[in-house]
């Protein structure tokens, strides 16, 4: 019966989790956090973009001026690639030896929760500015006293990838390998 447990709990995925290199976890968290933020720069640009072109045939007056909605998502993609800098640069090598440390488990998780937090908040955040800027491109075209007013909740918007963003660098904080034996 004691055999049974055992091979219960070697293949659980506590136990799984355990055997994964925290590096992995690490490179994992790095290229959520940029590759996601430019999905949803991406994103974002798309919506915002195509509404920006439709509205221009009606009011060509506002191709320039909605620009801006673009560099808001273009923003978004941005701070994904600043986060996975600062992620990258946690990264520290660790004597094999020490590797699945819980020390060297905690960092690896912390870059891999902070690069999930960053990235994903920055898809909702693109997202969300996108829909906002498109709304703006197409309100501007009707009235343009709106462009102002619509730019503002625009700016609201994009403080949401500026949030993940600090939750990130917050939680990379606690990503601190194993000191090397000298």
């Amino acid at each position: 019966m004691a055999g049974t447990s055992m091979v219960a709990d070697s293949s659980s995925w506590s136990t799984a989790l355990i055997k994964i290199s925290p590096y992995t976890f690490s490179a994992i968290g790095i290229a959520i956090a940029i590759g996601v933020s430019v999905l949803g720069a991406a994103w974002g640009i798309y919506i915002t973009g195509s509404s920006l072109i439709g509205a221009a045939i009606k009011a060509p007056r506002i191709t320039s001026k909605n620009l801006i909605s673009v560099i808001f998502c273009e923003a978004v993609a941005i701070y994904g690639v600043i986060v996975a800098i600062i992620l990258q640069t946690k990264l520290e090598s660790v004597p094999s030896a020490q590797i699945y440390a819980p020390e060297s488990l905690r960092a690896g998780y912390a870059i891999f929760a902070s690069g999930i937090i960053v990235g994903f908040a920055n898809l909702v955040c693109g997202l969300c500015v996108g829909i906002i800027g498109s709304s703006c491109a197409l309100s501007d075209a009707q009235n343009s006293s709106l462009f102002v007013k619509i730019l503002v909740i625009e700016i609201f918007g994009s403080a949401l990838g500026l949030f993940g963003v600090i939750v990130g660098i917050i939680m990379s904080a606690q990503a601190t390998w194993p000191a090397k034996s000298v």
